[in-house]
């Protein structure tokens, strides 16, 4: 019987160019990792959406004015258009970051759209694994009631441990203020941490982010490629109406020949209409939106 290879990941080498979220910026382990081969790239869906817009507007039985430049545009507005419109169009994702001392301002990926929280070790204002900043109280619960929960505490003593903790995040700063710009990807801390030595960091928290998802991705997703596809045709549609109606007809036998170019907009305005609704009925598998109080 044949042995079956173990699967080996692939680190993709152009991750930057293709939005991808590099961990090595959040001074992580390396680049994402995942096996390339398992899905088309991204030159060959871009190629599938301008062969799909060229022969649905009849290239090969007509003269069609568009340029490559044309059809590019087309499918970038299309992206464009699905990042602001959906929340498919970003994943969900946690980074380690390290606090320097008395340094508030990080400067993140330009992939990250959103910072929704910060979590830190522990609960105190000071955390790590030093001597001086051990936490008593973590330390005291550990050994009473979880070494040796078969015979003292139990579910209530946890559930009143875990009440503890939060209330004193609250009180000795175990929750993070901040604001997080996403134009200029400036996070700032509403503290300065302090630290032993001005080289070392004094402290690593994990951030809970959201990232834009890359276009490879948003490609290979069945249920946006085809309203990528279908954006992209209609825009193409709307450029090629405006380059017709500059002349109303063409001079020949008979008078000449009408273009269509009014009708080419009409369906064109008709069939971004039609993909917009598409979108706010979360069409792409996007998650509705919740109760919203005030």
């Amino acid at each position: 019987m044949p042995t079956v290879p173990p699967y080996t990941p692939v680190i993709e080498p152009n991750l930057l160019a293709k939005n991808a979220l590099p961990t090595a910026h959040l001074n992580g382990p390396g680049p994402i990792a995942f096996n390339a081969g398992d899905l088309p790239t991204y030159d060959t869906k871009r190629t599938e959406i301008l062969d799909y817009i060229r022969l649905r507007l009849g290239d090969g039985m007509v003269d069609v004015e568009l340029d490559l430049d044309h059809y590019h545009l087309a499918i970038d507005q299309g992206l464009q258009r699905y990042r602001q419109r959906t929340h498919s169009s970003v994943e969900e994702s946690y980074a380690f970051l390290n606090l320097m001392p008395e340094v508030q301002e990080y400067i993140l990926p330009k992939e990250i759209t959103n910072v929704r929280q910060i979590f830190r070790r522990g609960i105190g204002s000071v955390t790590g694994t030093t001597a001086s900043q051990f936490e008593p109280f973590a330390s005291g619960f550990l050994n009473t009631y979880m070494l040796v929960a078969g015979r003292v505490g139990g579910l209530l003593s946890y559930e009143l441990f875990s009440q503890y903790q939060e209330q004193a995040m609250k009180m000795f700063g175990g929750h993070m203020n901040f604001t997080f710009d996403r134009v200029t990807k400036k996070l700032t801390l509403i503290r300065k941490m302090p630290g032993l030595s001005s080289g070392d960091p004094s402290e690593t928290v994990m951030l809970w982010t959201y990232n834009q998802r890359p276009e490879v991705s948003i490609f290979n997703d069945p249920l946006a490629y085809p309203w990528i596809q279908d954006y992209a045709y209609a825009l193409c549609k709307h450029m090629l109406g405006e380059a017709r109606e500059k002349f109303a007809t063409i001079a020949g036998p008979q008078g000449g020949t009408s273009l269509n170019g009014a009708a080419l907009k009409s369906e064109a305005n008709q069939d971004l209409q039609r993909l917009d609704d598409e979108l706010k009925n979360y069409i792409d598998g996007s998650h509705p939106l919740t109760w919203v109080t005030g």
